[in-house]
C-alpha cells in the first residue's frame, strides 16, 4: 500500500498538516506523539514479560531537573468494606 508513495507525496502531506495545525502547534503535536509512542512501547514490552517470573519490574523516570526516580510496583489494595458490590 505504501510502495507507491514518493517524496512528493510526503511533501504534500507535510503542507496539509501545516495548514491544518499551524506552525506554532507542531512542536506540541510532535511531543505528544513521542510520548504516546513511548507509552505504547512500554505497554508492548510489559506484555512480553513472563508472568511466572518472581522478579518485580522497576520503572525509572527522569524528572525535568535530570534527577531519576525509581518506583517499585505497589501491592494491590484490599477492597473497601463499606462499598456495596
Amino acid at each position: 500500500m505504501l510502495q507507491n508513495l514518493t517524496g512528493w507525496h510526503f511533501l504534500i502531506i507535510l503542507v496539509v498538516v501545516l495548514l491544518l495545525f499551524g506552525a506554532p502547534k507542531l512542536p506540541g503535536l510532535a511531543r505528544s506523539l513521542g510520548q504516546s509512542m513511548k507509552i505504547f512501547k512500554s505497554e508492548i514490552k510489559s506484555d512480553t514479560v513472563d508472568p511466572d517470573s518472581n522478579a518485580a519490574p522497576q520503572s525509572t523516570s527522569t524528572t525535568g531537573d535530570g534527577v531519576s526516580k525509581t518506583s517499585l510496583p505497589t501491592e494491590p489494595r484490599p477492597a473497601d468494606p463499606t462499598s456495596k458490590p
